[in-house]
């Protein structure tokens, strides 16, 4: 069959009369009626214009994209969205077959109502909604924040999709595509100023957001500030705000601290800089801060030492209450800072039988993501150290030393700061330690027991971060190692290990007022090389070793009822296993089977009382440290 041909529509083709030298003219535009421009509304200066667009906005090269088995096609034009814009952006330079005019301060601005209401809300309600201005060539905004110049960058953008931000104009810019409703341009202006967020603007920056409605602007500046807080209240802008501003961020949960002293000494600070007036705002300021989590020696010494405080009865009251309960050991009343970073499961070294050695390996378990990251390794392979986080640091203590069939036991002390992802060396123990407990009690780091060659340790000793000494303090009354450490409640337990005869159950506490240890309930069963935690009130001890096999059993400590009881077993019996605790579940981590040593991880919901199997470590290993900090900056 004869393919059919389609006829060209007959306004198209040259004239085959006497005039066919005469160039073929639009429907309706006969001669002596009408002429092109005519037809076109235009003047023919404007058609004129229009003539010298750039051929390739109509030579865009269609691609087929369908045919159908009735031989249809469907075809798209690559770009021509932007060939589009880019010939309307043409017309408006040129002046052509614009129908408003903006006129914002005194000066005018050309433009097509399709576009404008195609990129803006504010001006489709405008020319779409039946209002007055949708028949006017000319429309005057009034609003006082709103300058030409935003105006017209941003009628340029309605055009080419691009917006140029500097510091200089990216207020102005702002303001005006948020009275505009062009969301594009909010958010390139919340993500330049973002970028430019340093700790001498981000209060501003958040001020200006809340006055201008940038709700996007004002989370971010805040988030900011919460994450920077330490750094941000030594400038000056700190120091300005108003009362109700400095309640709103000091008891924020999210606050990025190491320590709550940070918050206590901004509060006094602020107050300070004006004290005439300030001095009535103290107390309740002084509230927001969370004072069952400072020291006792600290408060002690703020109400020996700072002038502001003691001028207020109040305030003295105050501390004094908090002092007293603090000392009492009670449950702590104030819930301690949500990190702004999620908190991962640090693991540092540990005993590897592949290559009879202690380790140097360090990695980090992201319990959310489920994924494990090896992080720079440890200054000196370790098995048997003691780990524990302090003040944003994770502390690594003694362990014992194995290359090559030699080992040498540590009394050395790194410490790792997630914030510089590196490790730095601390003054060391005043006794070497292997299988040593360790703990922070008001933030200070206690060695506790532990054993050198061949001799088991009583004695204690606890580090001060500030002056990075070590000092003595009372030994236990007797030798341990391979047992646990837990703080709660401002006491520091030594829980379970190895007295050189026997595995025990015996668990003894210290008090930091008095310096002694006292010995307390004794667990169920002895147990060296447990895993060692506090969760929800409890202290927790996890598996290990009682002297003929590795143990699956978990029992936990009631200070309040001084009693231990049992919880849900293990899946797998382990000892030297690792503990943790993060988002209120309990981790153990690797440990020996009495076969093989292990990499599996299992998670206990104390809600629930079950264990579940989580991602396996990197390598099997027992007798490695475990501690509890932010995630570390790996840019």
């Amino acid at each position: 069959m004869a393919s059919r041909k389609i006829p060209v529509p007959c306004w198209n083709q040259p004239s085959t009369s006497s005039s066919s030298s005469q160039e073929p003219r639009l429907p309706g535009a006969h001669n002596g009626h009408q002429s092109e421009a005519a037809f076109l509304g235009l003047k023919e200066s404007e058609l004129f214009q229009l003539s010298k667009l750039p051929s390739s906005i109509y030579m865009v090269r269609p691609k087929l994209t369908e045919m159908s088995q009735d031989g249809s096609m469907k075809f798209t034009i690559p770009r021509y969205p932007e060939e589009a814009l880019a010939a309307m952006h043409q017309f408006r330079q040129n002046g052509a077959l614009c129908d408003i005019t903006l006129c914002v301060a005194g000066q005018q601005i050309r433009a097509h109502k399709i576009v404008l209401a195609a990129c803006s809300p504010y001006f489709q309600a405008m020319f779409t909604h039946g209002m007055k201005e949708a028949g006017l060539c000319e429309v005057e905004i009034q609003e006082p924040s709103i300058t030409a110049e935003a105006v017209r960058l941003l009628a340029d953008f309605a055009y080419t999709y691009e917006i140029h931000v500097t510091q200089q104009n990216v207020q102005a810019l702002l303001i005006t595509a948020m009275f505009l409703e062009m969301r594009h341009v909010v958010e390139a202006c919340t993500l330049f100023l973002e970028k430019q967020l340093d700790p001498t603007n981000c209060i501003g920056f958040a001020n200006f957001a809340s006055v201008h409605g940038c709700l996007e602007l004002e989370a971010k500046a805040k988030k900011y500030i919460y994450e920077h807080f330490c750094e941000l209240i030594k400038h000056d802008e700190f120091l300005t705000l108003d009362a109700q501003d400095v309640v709103n961020i000091v008891q924020q949960d999210e606050l990025n601290i190491r320590c709550e002293s940070e918050v206590f000494q901004a509060v006094v600070r602020w107050v300070e800089h004006d004290a005439d007036t300030r001095l009535s705002q103290l107390e309740d300021l002084l509230e927001k801060v969370r004072l069952t989590r400072l020291a006792p020696c600290f408060l002690e010494d703020q109400l020996e030492k700072c002038y502001i405080i003691k001028q207020l009865p109040n305030c003295v009251k105050l501390l004094l209450t908090k002092l007293r309960a603090l000392k009492q050991h009670g449950e702590c009343t104030d819930q301690p800072r949500k990190p702004c970073k999620p908190l991962v499961i640090y693991t540092v070294g540990g005993f590897y039988r592949k290559v009879m050695d202690s380790l140097k390996s360090f990695e980090c378990y992201n319990p959310k993501s489920k994924e494990w990251t090896r992080l720079p390794e440890l200054p000196s392979p370790r098995c048997g150290p003691g780990v524990a986080s302090m003040l944003g640091l994770i502390y690594v203590v003694g362990g014992r030393i194995m290359r090559c069939g030699q080992s040498v036991d540590s009394c050395s002390v790194d410490a790792y700061s997630p914030e510089e992802n590196m490790w730095n060396s601390k003054t060391p123990m005043g006794v070497a330690r292997n299988r040593v407990g360790v703990g922070v009690l008001d933030n200070m780091l206690y060695a506790v027991g532990g054993c050198s060659g061949g001799e088991l340790h009583r004695s204690a000793e606890r580090f001060n971060p500030e002056k990075d000494s070590w000092e003595p303090v009372a030994s236990m009354t007797s030798v341990r190692t391979s047992h646990g450490v837990a703080v709660l409640n401002r006491l520091l337990y030594a829980v379970g290990g190895f007295d050189g005869r026997e595995r025990v159950s015996s668990v003894e506490c210290y008090h930091p007022e008095n310096n002694v240890w006292q010995e307390i309930e004794p667990m169920n069963e002895p147990r060296s090389g447990a895993g060692v935690a506090v969760l929800g009130g409890y202290i927790y001890v996890v598996g290990g070793f009682n002297g003929h096999s590795q143990l699956m059993s978990v029992e936990r400590y009631d200070p309040k009822r001084r009693i231990w009881e049992y919880v849900a077993p293990l899946l797998k019996a382990r000892s030297g296993v690792g503990v943790a605790v993060v988002d209120n579940m309990l981790y153990a981590l690797g440990g020996y089977d009495g076969t093989d040593f292990l990499p599996c991880v299992e998670k206990y919901n104390p809600v629930t009382d079950v264990w579940e199997g989580e991602s396996r470590m990197l390598c099997e290993r027992s007798g490695h440290g475990v501690g509890v900090e932010r995630t570390p900056n790996l840019c």
